[in-house]
């Protein structure tokens, strides 16, 4: 009982209280906007090479739009992909909800956005950052998972057949521009 005494002690919202009744109630709105203007001001102050995020237009710092530059010796090299990030009220202990706005072919991805990636799933921890999910994205590009694909097909010809895989990313990118 000496667990439900200390809590109810402690203020609510302070950090023992948090720390006793484990992280339950998550951060307060006050405290996202805060990290995400920490991570906005990282990501112009030391940005990574090829990826790039911002809040949307409206201003809502719980909606962004980012980009990932194709890496050199992909398929997607030369390519700029787009993509959103809603962040849920409980971020950082929570993942960003991410999908690709640019159509893309690959084992990881499925025609709707979707994305297959552990660290945006069970293996999301508060140490990630916009940016490490923004590069994991780039390094997944050149590197899939193709032991969990979402798209099957995608993911057996990448093993099977480098180059028609590249006509098909290709081909995808080029039906967007004609759009």
């Amino acid at each position: 009982m000496q667990f439900a005494d200390q809590n109810q002690t402690s203020a609510p919202g302070s950090t023992e209280a948090t720390k006793l009744n484990g992280n339950r109630k998550g951060p307060d709105a006050q405290s996202v906007a805060k990290r995400l203007q920490t991570e906005l001001m990282q990501l112009m102050t030391s940005p990574a090479p090829g990826v790039s995020a911002f809040p949307g237009a409206d201003g809502n710092l719980m909606s962004w739009a980012a980009t990932i530059e194709g890496p050199d010796d992909t398929p997607y090299a030369g390519l700029t992909l787009k993509l959103s990030l809603s962040f849920p009220s409980n971020y950082p202990y929570a993942p960003p909800t991410v999908l690709f706005k640019t159509p893309i072919y690959h084992p990881n991805f499925d025609f709707s956005g979707r994305i297959c990636l552990d660290i945006l799933k069970d293996k999301w921890t508060a140490a990630y950052n916009i940016q490490t999910v923004l590069l994991s994205l780039q390094s997944l590009l050149g590197e899939p998972n193709n032991a969990s694909p979402l798209n099957g097909e995608a993911a057996e010809l990448w093993d099977k057949d480098p180059t028609e895989f590249k006509k098909k990313v290709l081909a995808r990118h080029r039906d967007i521009d004609d759009e």
